[in-house]
């Protein structure tokens, strides 16, 4: 058990980075998606459209075994495993969230926008001092859905390679012949998982207080 510890510290501590880098980048990467996904103008919306159907139709594994191995196999270039991790997670991520913009965005009634142009806004202004606070109230719980997820998705990086929890875990299975190792692993998504749950929870009853 000392030395089992220190191994899964150090792969939870690689989901971690995972984790957060993923949502550092798909957050914001999901506005400007489901912008385009909204668009009225053809060229913006149909490739959005079509972009959003591939990602959210085909599994996290695949897209992760894409932007790994393609780069080789059709330029001849190679980069960091870590790195295609997090641009096929940021990348997977975005879509989902940019579809949840979209919901939320879309359930704003148009009298709000007339109600800004009616109190001097521009129409950039309105979106984000009247229209944006609302979408994040409405939003909180499915996005809260998809962050809990993400965590779990942490262990895919394991196929190309990346020394996650996970792949610790199942490293420390074979070595031992033992399932304690996954049971401990389990256990420790189960926290991370808490932990944001409880987050979100509170974030959820700060924006009830102050609506």
């Amino acid at each position: 058990m000392d030395k089992l510890l220190p191994v899964l510290f150090e792969g939870t501590a690689v989901s971690l980075k995972i984790f957060f880098l993923t949502l550092l980048f798909s957050l914001p990467l999901g506005l400007p998606f489901a912008a385009a996904r909204m668009s009225k103008n053809p060229f913006l919306s149909v490739p959005a459209k079509l972009f959003m159907l591939i990602i959210r139709g085909t599994p996290l594994i695949l897209q992760l075994i894409f932007v790994y191995f393609a780069p080789y196999y059709l330029f001849k270039v190679s980069y960091n495993r870590f790195t295609a991790a997090i641009i096929a997670m940021s990348v997977n991520y975005a879509a989902y969230f940019a579809e949840i913009y979209r919901g939320g965005i879309e359930s704003i009634p148009r009298g709000q926008y007339e109600a800004g142009k009616v109190l001097g806004f521009t129409r950039m202004q309105t979106f984000f001092r009247i229209i944006l606070p609302q979408v994040i109230k409405r939003i909180l719980p499915a996005a809260g859905n998809e962050v809990i997820t993400l965590v779990k998705d942490t262990a895919l990086a394991q196929v190309i390679g990346v020394g996650e929890l996970f792949r610790a875990a199942q490293n420390a299975a074979s070595r031992e012949f033992s399932t304690v190792p996954i049971f401990i692993a389990g256990i420790f998504y189960f926290v991370m998982n808490w932990i944001v749950s409880t987050v979100f929870v509170r974030i959820e009853r700060k924006l009830d207080y102050y609506r």
